[in-house]
């Protein structure tokens, strides 16, 4: 071995914080303090109940994980009340115009609106103030927020009379002799 560069090693004694258990081993450091040891280790002596909880390591757990659930409750709360039937018709964004109509015609919330539209789109045109992009851009944002949407198909609407359109005026045009006129059609009948 060459001399100088190794460290130099102690028989040090070790002592354990927890339980007091002394022992010497060869270490180059003159004393050894631990803070568990074989003696009063939970693995080692069979005491898996008895839990070192050293700054507090077990209550943060469960601080986190009641944290958890409880930001899991609030979510699926949120989601309840987005697709709740009791909102507001001003959730749905309309126009001023459109949103005004359906108050004065007595429809203040979404559920009202969804049974309205299940009389189908004619029964909602009927109300004043209420237009064809308005009940489209209702029908959009409903289906945006997760609503079904009834389609409820409209009555058949009356065929339309044909238009009239002025022929033009006939020129007259000099009538062919018909087939059977001439003299050499049933000959040609006869070679065949």
């Amino acid at each position: 071995m060459k001399e100088g560069i190794h460290p130099t090693v102690y028989e040090t004694p070790v002592t354990c914080a927890s339980c007091g258990k002394t022992w010497v081993t060869t270490s180059t450091k003159k004393e050894l303090r631990i803070d568990v040891c074989s003696n009063c280790h939970p693995f080692f002596t069979g005491e898996s109940a008895r839990l070192i909880d050293i700054e507090g390591q077990v209550d943060r757990f469960y601080k986190k994980l009641s944290a958890r659930q409880s930001y899991v409750e609030e979510q699926k709360a949120k989601e309840e009340s987005l697709s709740s039937p009791d909102r507001s018709i001003d959730d749905l964004g309309l126009i001023p115009r459109a949103n005004d109509a359906l108050k004065k015609a007595g429809i203040l919330s979404i559920g009202q609106v969804l049974a309205k539209l299940g009389e189908g789109n004619a029964a909602v045109l009927e109300i004043s103030g209420f237009s064809q992009s308005s009940l489209t851009a209702t029908k959009k944002k409903l289906r945006s927020l997760g609503f079904e949407v009834p389609e409820v198909p409209d009555p058949p609407k009356p065929p339309k009379a044909p238009k009239v359109v002025a022929e033009p005026e006939a020129v007259e045009v000099s009538e062919a002799p018909a087939a059977s006129d001439t003299p050499e059609a049933p000959e040609a009948e006869a070679s065949e």
